[in-house]
């Protein structure tokens, strides 16, 4: 079989890191070919130099027998390879078709776009790939899952052959990810190679035609699926076996750490974003969050921690009135928190980091000395949080923006676990961690909760959700529709509640 890309010798440095150490990738056209390795492995970069967004310092690259060097995305998609990253790249305000042609759009006389043939390209793309969508909805209004099947349908406009997906299945329910499957699926039979990075073995054993495994920058094996097992791929990635998070005895108190009381948060149009949401989490007790994302959690988390206004009702910490005090009010009463979004909320990219270590907690020891900031106690924290979550770097003077994705996650949720938090606020936590990362997060979540701490949990990862939490609530369109037995509870039957089937099914019983 014709090899749609070959990658030969692939070397790329970065001061005090090689990132890519001679990688070697062969795949045929026409495959699913899935990249596994754990945190700063080199997947990421690879993918980068793939699709322009950064050269190799040494090797050769060969999109179907051509030999190619790529010195921007643009050349890439020129060359037929289109890339999807985890973090939709969509504006919400347009429609599907707006965002679909934006930067290729079809133009007739009087330098007019010509929206009719756009829809109409679009639409061919759709029925050629099973991708249909209509092209006059609103970004905003979409699910996750068709928000993903409009950012594929937008690299297929532009003609890419080969498709790139960062993480496709992270943010998706498991009713999304088996429509995700069956669209991949037909992609594949409609001819175009796709190169899929996941860290979720299960699926990549599921989905993938062949898998190749990167190790320390390095490739270490390339495997079919059915002659490995979940394990077998652990351990070529992390050398250790495949994690789980089931937590077995329970550590809840009677003690209320947090409350939250008829919460009504608005959004920008002035409508109930979360409508009259009630929540209580005890010392030693993990809350779990489950919700299809633009639900509500996030604005939930938001006004917790601070950054949203409360519009109607009550957030109490360790029994006091926190509803209108300030973020910095908050933080050194005792909530830890992992943002969302690591890049904008979480980290200054550009700072050493000793001096991300800092963030959120500069007024309180050891960054703090009086009026000054305690740099020696910046640096001394970091260095125990790169021990103690193996955050991968050369030294703590690089900057955050020089960690691999999977570490910068570690360095926040070393952070805030090293305060010792009375209350947790953890949004996705693991997300983009590999297994080995993600076992030692498990961890310190699991002796947290049992010295008392509590933790309002949200992620997409329903396995994680269920297997952590004590209690699990679902959002759906800003309310609180269920509270669940985790021990009770399969992930599928939780997605159903997610997406509003359950209750549907309720309503109709």
């Amino acid at each position: 079989m014709a090899l749609a890309i070959e990658l030969t010798g692939i070397t790329k440095r970065f001061p005090g890191v090689v990132a890519n150490d001679d990688v070697n990738l062969a795949v045929d056209a026409g495959e699913i070919h899935a990249i596994c390795g754990e945190n700063g492995a080199g997947k990421s970069t690879l993918m980068k130099i793939l699709y322009g967004m950064q050269p190799a310092d040494e090797g050769e690259m060969k999109v179907n027998g051509a030999a190619v060097k790529f010195a921007s995305p643009g050349e890439a998609i020129n060359a037929g390879i289109g890339m999807v990253h985890q973090h939709f790249m969509l504006a919400s305000q347009l429609t599907v078709l707006e965002n679909v042609i934006l930067g290729a759009e079809p133009m007739k006389s009087g330098n007019r776009i010509d929206i009719a043939a756009g829809k109409e390209h679009l639409r061919e793309v759709g029925d050629a790939y099973g991708l249909t969508i209509d092209p006059d909805d609103l970004v905003e209004t979409l699910e996750v899952g068709e928000r993903q099947r409009v950012e594929i349908i937008k690299v297929l406009y532009r003609g890419a052959k080969i498709l790139i997906l960062d993480e496709p299945t992270a943010v998706l329910v498991p009713q999304e990810v088996d429509e995700l499957f069956r669209n991949m699926r037909e992609l594949k039979a409609a001819g175009t190679t796709i190169l899929f990075i996941d860290h979720k073995l299960e699926e990549v054993l599921e989905i993938s035609d062949t898998i190749t495994i990167l190790r320390q920058g390095r490739t270490v094996a390339t495997v079919k699926p059915g002659d490995v097992t979940t394990a077998d791929l652990a351990e070529l990635m992390v050398g250790s076996e495949l994690p789980t998070p089931e937590t077995t005895e329970s550590t809840v108190t009677d003690e209320v750490a947090l409350k939250v009381q008829s919460l009504t948060v608005l959004d920008d149009d002035h409508r109930p974003a979360i409508d009259d949401v009630s929540v209580v989490v005890h010392r030693g007790e993990i809350v779990g969050v489950a919700g299809v994302e633009g639900n509500g959690q996030s604005e939930l988390v938001n006004a917790v921690v601070g950054t949203d206004r409360v519009h109607a009702g009550t957030i109490s910490l360790l029994g006091n009135d926190i509803t209108h005090a300030s973020v910095r009010h908050r933080r050194e009463a005792g909530i830890g928190y992992v943002p969302q979004d690591r890049h904008h909320e979480g980290l200054l990219l550009a700072a050493p980091l000793w001096d991300n270590a800092a963030l959120g907690h500069q007024t309180k020891a050891p960054f703090s000395s009086g009026p000054w900031f305690n740099r020696a106690g910046a640096r001394e924290r970091m260095e125990h949080i790169r021990a103690q979550f193996d955050v991968r770097t050369p030294d703590i003077d690089v900057s955050a923006h020089a960690l691999s994705g999977g570490n910068q996650q570690k360095l926040i949720i070393g952070r805030e676990m090293s305060a010792s938090p009375e209350v947790f606020i953890a949004a996705h936590p693991t997300r983009g961690i590999d297994v080995g990362a993600q076992a030692a997060v498990w961890d310190e979540i699991r002796h947290a909760r049992s010295a008392g701490m509590a933790t309002l949990l949200i992620s997409a990862d329903l396995e994680e959700l269920i297997g952590l939490s004590d209690t699990i609530i679902v959002m759906y369109k800003g309310r609180l529709v269920a509270e669940v037995d985790p021990a009770a509870i399969t992930p599928r039957e939780l997605g159903s509640f997610m997406t509003g089937a359950a209750l549907d099914e309720e309503v109709g019983s």
